[in-house]
C-alpha cells in the first residue's frame, strides 16, 4: 500500500497496512522456522508511518501491527514499540514495520 497518512490515506488505511506488514513477516517466519509455534515472543516493533507534517496519530496506525501480534500470540505477542511518523518511505510505502522476535 502506498500513500501518505493524513494526505491521500486515512488512519484506518494505515492501520490495515500495518497489519499487512505483520502478516508478511509472519509468513516469512513460518517459512524459515517451519511453524509459528517456534516463536517464543515478540520482543519489539518499530513502526514507521509515511505521514503529512504534524501528523500525531502514528501510534493509532501502528496499533494495526500490535493488535495483530497479540491476536496471534496472546501474551507472547505483547512487545515494546516505537511508532514514528516520517516524511517519506521507500517506494512511497504507507507503513514500514520492523520486528524483533525471540525463537
Amino acid at each position: 500500500m502506498a500513500g501518505t497518512v493524513g494526505g491521500d490515506r486515512t488512519v484506518e488505511q494505515g492501520y490495515a497496512a500495518a497489519r499487512l506488514c505483520v502478516l508478511r513477516q509472519l509468513a516469512v517466519l513460518q517459512h524459515h522456522l517451519g511453524s509459528l509455534d517456534a516463536v517464543k515472543s515478540i520482543l519489539g516493533v518499530n513502526g514507521y508511518v509515511n505521514a503529512v507534517p504534524g501528523f500525531t496519530d502514528s501510534p493509532k496506525v501502528i496499533n494495526g501491527a500490535s493488535d495483530l501480534l497479540i491476536e496471534v500470540f496472546g501474551g507472547a505477542g505483547r512487545h515494546v514499540r516505537a511508532a514514528i511518523g516520517v516524511s517519506a518511505l521507500p517506494r512511497n510505502a504507507l507503513v514500514e514495520v520492523q520486528m524483533t522476535v525471540e525463537v
